[in-house]
């Protein structure tokens, strides 16, 4: 039993990390496609560079401490319940990432902005992908 158990302390952040290395590889992805196709066709004039500046700063933020919270509460959860379903690893992790902009929109205030649906599109599929390698590794023997 002690075995078992330090054997999950070594496994299971080896798969968290291989987990948001996935699900930063689809982030970067698809964001790059979304982001290419609202500059598509523009010139890059001052204003243009200011909005792509703005949208790199705002993943900066996003990829901050904060985003990591909602994921570490759906391994904990999964880990001390004992959940072996691939679908809890996969649906948890899209709802761990699609709240990141719920999370910024309460730090910002009531005058935020509620993020665009490709936004939530964008992470909630890393995070889909981001679960199913936390399953695939470590989420089967939970």
């Amino acid at each position: 039993m002690i075995w078992r158990t330090i054997g999950r302390l070594i496994l299971v952040p080896i798969a968290s990390l291989l987990a948001a290395i996935a699900a930063s590889a689809v982030l970067v992805t698809l964001g790059l496609e979304k982001f290419t196709h609202a500059t598509f066709g523009r010139e890059l004039n001052p204003d243009n560079l200011a909005l792509i500046l703005d949208w790199v700063l705002e993943g900066l933020r996003w990829a901050s401490a904060m985003t990591i919270l909602p994921a570490v509460a759906v391994i904990l959860i999964g880990e001390v319940a004992g959940i072996r379903s691939w679908l809890y690893y996969v649906i948890g992790g899209g709802v761990a990432l699609a709240s990141i902009p719920l999370m910024t929109v309460l730090d910002q205030g009531v005058a935020a902005a509620v993020p665009v649906a490709a936004l939530w599109q964008v992470l909630a599929t890393a995070g889909f992908a981001g679960g199913l390698v936390y399953w695939l590794i470590a989420g089967r023997t939970a």
